[in-house]
């Protein structure tokens, strides 16, 4: 996946965007399951994190999930849009994964240390 930074770097509140197409072969698919194959939502979550660490960025590690919604299973072979916005608060991202314009899963993700 490769990120793209879609507002300038000094921007207080950058907003991220990467796009995937999902690689009918990857392990993710393999046993999850074997008659329909669909993507785990831990991996959904693990790309907005590795978006999150693109280009270089540090992240702090993962503090928290709240809000997480699936609302689509994801199949082999399907492309996908994932958005992320810096919130007000400090070290708390909205993420936003599409596959056309149908949402698949959104939510909030933490970073770091809970004195943030």
């Amino acid at each position: 996946m490769k990120a793209v930074q879609t507002s300038p770097p000094t921007t207080a509140a950058p907003t991220l965007h990467g796009s995937v197409t999902l690689d009918p072969t990857s392990p993710w698919f393999s046993g999850h399951f074997p008659e329909g194959p669909i993507l785990p939502g831990v991996a959904q979550l693990g790309m907005v994190y590795e978006l999150l660490a693109a280009d270089g960025r540090t992240v702090p590690p993962l503090r928290r999930l709240s809000r997480v919604k699936f609302k689509k299973i994801v199949r082999p072979g399907e492309a996908l849009d994932i958005q992320i916005e810096y919130c007000d608060k400090k070290g708390q991202y909205f993420f936003r994964i599409t596959s056309g314009n149908a949402e698949v899963c959104s939510g909030t993700m933490s970073c770091g240390s809970s004195e943030q």
